[in-house]
């Protein structure tokens, strides 16, 4: 190769290193969308809204949110897999479609270890073991000393969801007869223990936070590692006698798998600047949820032990006939 040659590939070389460092730095240089594979209204549709417009105000363009529900998150999600890896389209995922679905059989084409990106974790969502007024139990210990003698029907969000997996782990690990009742959703769960279809439930804590205040049901331990802001008084699973139980629902931002390290970097530490504000914090709480940081790098250590873990879970499961 003659020495022009080389003299022009150099140049040419150094050219587009230059332009490279320059997008990265103008990044972003368009509006963002934010997809969040949850229905309007939820308190999940409002923590991806919380997060769409702080990060506007850092990242000084408009981040915009786009409601794709469906299959349990994994709709939504597919969408942000398919985008192009550019930065400029971020999902919302949660543990369903993230760490549990994988899991199963008749799963969505979704596989999240090799299409998505863990950005950052943004919260955990506080799950809450509730009995019936009628069913006598006061606490963690009452509903194990019951549960090893009788079979104890205990409502849950749904089939496969953090709640009734949950619930699983619980039996599980403390060797008694629970019975999983999925229903649609927290709130009919809810409204059934309170009815007294059911001893008990699994449920999320906004659903049951109202009834508890009231006295219509009864808490007897979130499913957390560490007490919840939302419900100080309410002891962990752990602290009511089952050491290393710990069940944590949550939930977080991704990309398209090959955003550039750097916009991924500008990405996670936008969101951590967020959710370090005092007022963000307070307004993720008033949705229900608990402000939880993880960067990228951790939030991916996070996600494959979760998907471990749930996938032990399952497996153990009587296999349905």
């Amino acid at each position: 190769m003659s020495y022009k040659k080389l003299i022009r590939g150099f140049i040419f070389t150094v050219g587009l290193v230059g332009l490279h460092a320059v997008w990265a730095n103008d990044y972003p240089q368009k509006s963002i969308t934010l997809i969040a594979p949850f229905a309007p209204g939820a308190s999940a549709d409002g923590i991806a809204r919380l997060m769409a417009r702080e990060l506007s105000a850092v990242l000084g363009q408009s981040v915009v949110v786009e409601n794709k529900p469906g299959a349990g998150g994994a709709t939504g999600l597919m969408a942000v897999a398919k985008s192009t890896p550019d930065g400029y389209t971020i999902g919302m995922g949660a543990t369903g479609a993230i760490s549990i679905a994988p899991n199963l059989p008749d799963s969505p084409p979704l596989n999240p270890k090799t299409q998505l990106q863990p950005l950052a974790k943004v919260a955990d969502i506080p799950l809450v073991f509730v009995a019936s007024k009628s069913s006598g139990l006061t606490s963690i210990k009452d509903l194990i000393a019951k549960a090893k003698v009788f079979e104890i029907p205990v409502a849950n969000a749904g089939q496969y969801t953090a709640h009734h997996l949950s619930e699983e782990l619980f039996a599980s690990m403390t060797k008694t007869k629970l019975i999983a009742a999925p229903y649609k959703g927290s709130v009919p769960a809810v409204t059934d223990v309170i009815g007294g279809q059911g001893a008990g439930g699994v449920v999320d804590l906004t659903a049951a936070s109202p009834h508890m205040k009231s006295g219509a049901i009864k808490a007897l331990a979130v499913t957390s590692a560490t007490r919840t802001k939302l419900a100080p008084d309410v002891p962990t699973v752990i602290e009511s006698g089952v050491p290393g139980y710990v069940a944590p629902a949550w939930m977080g931002l991704f990309l398209p798998k090959g955003v550039p390290a750097d916009v991924t970097k500008t990405l996670s530490q936008a969101l951590q600047k967020i959710l370090q504000k005092p007022e963000v914090q307070q307004q993720i709480l008033a949705l229900s949820a608990e402000p939880s940081y993880l960067s990228s790098e951790q939030f991916t250590q996070f996600i494959d032990k979760e998907t471990a873990r749930w996938g032990g879970v399952i497996s153990n499961l009587p296999k349905e006939k």
